[in-house]
């Protein structure tokens, strides 16, 4: 399997954001299956450290993400900062009592792996979190930086998909590290899959239709919440003369319905600050239910770009100073 960024930084790569709605949706089902089958039981402390290959990459990491955030070192035994990072990563792994698994990957003996991660020289450290890789940082590191990395990281797996971990108990015995049990299918599974397949052939009104199918009868769904905005998103630029919305948008800057069109084209092209700066600034000029559509447009938008991006956090604080 091909890693991939979960960072959507400079465009808003669509395939990234159904990626990561994926795998936030598998992680979410393998935990409600471990609790019904009564948790995956304590590990030791020396489970939280462990060395991976290549054949072990597919279990040992991309399967254990959607459970813990699993932290990837890349190291060599002749590599003299890695004899320095790696202990620290190792101490850290056990203090941070199972909020991560920590990979041990020699890069001589996995040279695959290696290239797959774009690995330019060691030590060099990413993570994965539900399926989706992250580079952390690369070369020798102060204890202060991985710390802080190490909160960032822990905090984004367990408020973008729900990870907090594993129960460590120092009397259990090493090598007890379960295996994640194999996720039954959901009620909504093929409709869910008949909306990806939909987004993946240019039917973004199939998509949506089969995204607001499942949210009928299950109004929590994260994945149809996000898969729709994404949907409709597509759905709306799909048939737009751009010239035009822009033309209109230039010569009407207070009407709220040339804004919502241009800010949508904005954001499909991968110009995410004109998008919400635009919604922004059209807010500030407009009110009442024209003032409420454009808010409501740009709460959509955030959605698709999604809540741990900076930028979405910055536009939220612009948006809270212009309504209030």
């Amino acid at each position: 399997m091909q890693p991939r960024n979960m960072s959507m930084s400079g465009v808003v790569d669509l395939a990234a954001v159904k990626a990561a709605q994926e795998a936030k949706a598998k992680a979410e089902q393998t935990r409600a299956e471990t609790a019904r089958q009564g948790g995956a039981g304590a590990v030791s402390p020396a489970d939280l450290v462990i060395d991976v290959d290549e054949a072990g990459f597919e279990r040992d990491v991309l399967q254990r993400s959607a459970e813990v955030p699993v932290v990837i070192d890349f190291w060599a035994e002749w590599c003299q900062p890695c004899k320095q990072l790696s202990p620290v990563l190792e101490r850290l792994a056990v203090e941070y009592d199972g909020r991560f698994l920590l990979a041990k990957i020699d890069v001589d003996a996995n040279q695959m792996l290696m290239q797959q991660f774009g690995v330019q020289g060691i030590p060099a450290v990413f993570a994965v979190v539900a399926g989706q890789a992250l580079p952390l940082f690369q070369g020798a590191a102060g204890e202060a930086q991985i710390r802080q990395t190490l909160d960032q990281l822990v905090q984004v797996a367990e408020e973008r998909f729900g990870l907090t971990g594993l129960t460590v108990d120092p009397d259990a015995e090493p090598g007890g590290v379960a295996e994640p049990a194999e996720t039954p299918a959901g009620p909504h599974d093929a409709l869910l899959e008949a909306a990806v397949h939909a987004l993946d052939a240019g039917d973004f009104g199939g998509a949506v239709q089969a995204y607001r199918s499942v949210l009928t009868d299950d109004p929590a769904n994260t994945e149809a919440k996000l898969g729709l905005a994404q949907a409709e998103l597509l759905h709306r630029v799909q048939d737009m003369d751009p010239q035009q919305v822009r033309k209109d948008a230039a010569e009407k800057p207070g009407d709220a319905a040339a804004q919502i069109a241009a800010a949508d084209l904005d954001l499909v092209g991968g110009h995410v600050e004109d998008a919400f700066g635009r919604l922004i600034d059209t807010v500030r000029r407009t009110a009442g239910d024209d003032r409420d559509a454009v808010r409501m447009r740009l709460l959509e938008l955030f959605e698709v770009v999604g809540p741990e991006d900076p930028r979405v956090a910055a536009a939220r604080r612009a948006l809270a100073r212009a309504l209030f």
